[in-house]
């Protein structure tokens, strides 16, 4: 089918099937209607969950927490899982807009607001108990910005020290608390502006596809500066826009559409240029890309390519992959909180793994005291996954409520 036909085809059934509902920045820790436009006559598939995508979101929720955790700048290259995240997202938002938009839209957004309110309400009350306040003279936007706890159409406000040294919680925890929301507030906009997003998509596919790239490498490489909120709003919306699009065109199957040699031998071509531009540019923590907004979105675009062309679309997960078919359920059912509370598991096992100094047998040994110390980023991985799973049996109803399920502890099936 040529580019003219696929833009005025009339849509036709939907070649994808549905997965589970979606679900990290950059940060480190540190000690103490109706179908989509498809070829005539192109088969579809029957509805159900994708285990493929089911598969790729919690592995790019796997990298996010290892990348918050060890702070390994190249895992940006091995696996941009926020671009990943993003392309999956626009995938279901453009299946889920075969009904009415309004409707599609309402639901993602109380699926987004619940779990945040609830994150919101944790994190604020420790903040009001140590004792944050506006600044005298700066009330309104102090508290405008607080909105943003609630709808995060914006930046939201948080101190950038609290507390006290040598505390239970550092001084800079509220900014890695909050350093999620910003994932938060691009799905966002990008669920409000998905119907006029995929109306330009099926007018000009190639256009709107690539239109944000464009857009990153006028704003993402300081030839145009956009100061404040607003310029990492619209370039977080260059670097991803291209990815959720690339949903798009797995969902209405233009990727199918082409000649089978013309993605693998395009997606190179796009990350080649992205790991070019990286080697000029490369940022305070070297090649990670998140420092890096035109290799980023370069490099995202392209992996995501590759990954939505293979597409297998499995309906249950093959050979050995079958034996993480319950954890892979539950990242997925869990996306949300996983995603929210991580970070707050990984504050937690700072003073967790802090009380091992206590004990005289490491704290007046230098070859233990030293052990320790290389280890401790390894030991705050093994401590998070059970602070992970206390959280979300705490506070993963939220997405069941959402959703508008029966609450469950654990849902694996």
């Amino acid at each position: 089918m040529s580019l003219r036909e696929y833009a005025t085809a009339e849509p036709g059934p939907v070649p994808g099937p549905e997965a589970a509902s979606k679900g990290g920045g950059s940060g480190t820790h540190r000690k103490g209607g109706k179908g989509a436009a498809g070829a005539k006559g192109a088969p579809g598939r029957a509805p159900g969950r994708d285990r493929y995508l089911d598969l790729l979101r919690a592995l790019a929720l796997l990298r996010v927490v290892v990348y918050h955790t060890f702070g390994w700048a190249w895992l940006t290259l091995v696996f941009p899982s926020m671009g990943v995240m993003f392309a999956l997202a626009g995938s279901l938002m453009a299946r889920s807009l075969k009904r009415p938009a309004i409707s599609v839209i309402r639901g993602r957004i109380r699926r987004l607001l619940l779990p945040l309110w609830v994150y919101g309400v944790v994190v604020l009350s420790i903040l009001a108990v140590q004792g944050w306040r506006p600044t005298k003279g700066d009330e309104f936007w102090w508290w405008a910005r607080i909105a943003c706890w609630i709808v995060p159409i914006g930046a939201p406000s948080f101190p950038w020290e609290i507390g006290s040294n040598g505390g239970m919680l550092e001084e800079t925890w509220a900014v890695q608390a909050a350093g999620p929301l910003w994932y938060l507030r691009a799905y966002l906009w990008f669920v409000l502006l998905s119907p006029l997003l995929l109306r330009a998509f099926r007018r000009l596919p190639w256009a709107t596809l690539l239109a944000p790239l464009a857009l990153t490498a006028v704003v993402g490489t300081d030839l145009v500066t956009i100061p404040g909120e607003t310029g990492e709003a619209i370039t977080a919306f260059g670097v991803y826009g291209s990815c959720w699009v690339l949903g798009f065109a797995h969902q209405d199957g233009l990727l199918r559409q082409l000649p089978r040699y013309v993605v693998p031998s395009v997606a190179p071509v796009f990350m080649a240029v992205g790991f070019w531009w990286a080697t000029g540019h490369l940022g305070p923590d070297g090649w990670d890309l998140n420092d890096i907004p035109l290799s980023n979105a370069l490099w995202s675009f392209g992996f995501c390519l590759l990954l939505l062309h293979i597409s297998p679309s499995w309906e249950r997960l093959p050979g050995v992959l079958a034996r993480f078919d319950k954890p892979i359920t539950l990242a997925n059912s869990r996306a949300v909180t996983l995603y929210l509370w991580h970070e707050i598991a990984l504050i937690a096992t700072i003073p967790i793994i802090d009380v091992l100094w206590n004990i005289d047998a490491i704290s007046d040994s230098k070859s233990l005291s030293s052990l320790l110390e290389g280890s401790y980023a390894a030991l705050m991985f093994v401590v998070i996954w059970p602070l992970i799973g206390l959280l979300m049996a705490a506070f993963g109803w939220a997405e069941d409520v959402a959703a508008k399920r029966k609450p469950r502890l654990f849902p694996m099936k």
